[in-house]
């Protein structure tokens, strides 16, 4: 239907749209249900996906996410927990706003990680979350490994761990896949800097 249609049919709670939502929602966690009941003791973790800002804020408001989206979410917290497995959400943009929900949900880790988004910088989300969630990304794919040189990204990186390693909890990742305008130079820079620099 389109984003901007999506994001109507869910401040307007159109029924048809929900339906579709719970449907599809529905099929997914039966499927998940089945995999872990088959395969669940050689799962390392459950991953989900949802986009919850723009680079200067959230998508929705923290009432529709409370009313349609962490409901929904909590079912597959739930299926993760029946296995004692950690959950991973993919969250692109300004999405810290919602973390505090989700750590009471259960939510165990968060992936992608935009620095340059609001409140999404390495220093904020270590010192808001820390400890409580565990970090995946926060090496921007805008930036230094696309427009910089190898000393660019191997200072972001290393400024990046200096903040993120104390007290463990943190996995070294662009911010989502290396896209195609990264130079290899820049990407191997990144991993090298990794293997440097991510040791006490």
């Amino acid at each position: 239907m389109g984003m901007s249609q999506a994001l109507i049919s869910l401040q307007l709670e159109d029924p048809a749209a929900i339906t579709f939502i719970d449907r599809l929602l529905d099929f997914q966690l039966r499927n998940l249900e089945r995999m872990l009941d088959k395969v669940g003791d050689r799962v390392q973790l459950v991953w989900m996906g949802e986009d919850l800002g723009t680079q200067i804020g959230p998508m929705i408001s923290m009432k529709m996410f409370e009313k349609i989206i962490l409901p929904r979410h909590k079912k597959f917290f739930e299926a993760a927990r029946a296995y004692n497995l950690p959950v991973m959400l993919h969250t692109c943009g300004s999405s810290s706003w919602a973390y505090e929900k989700y750590i009471e949900a259960g939510l165990t880790a968060v992936d992608t990680l935009q620095p340059e988004a609001k409140n999404m910088s390495p220093r904020y989300l270590k010192d808001t979350f820390g400890g409580r969630l565990v970090f995946h990304g926060c090496i921007s794919t805008k930036g230094a490994l696309v427009n910089g040189t190898v000393q660019d990204v191997e200072r972001e990186v290393r400024e990046t761990l200096d903040i993120m390693m104390p007290g463990g909890g943190y996995c070294l990742a662009p911010t989502h896949r290396l896209q195609d305008n990264t130079p290899v130079e820049n990407a191997v820079a990144m991993y090298k800097a990794a293997h440097e620099f991510g040791h006490y």
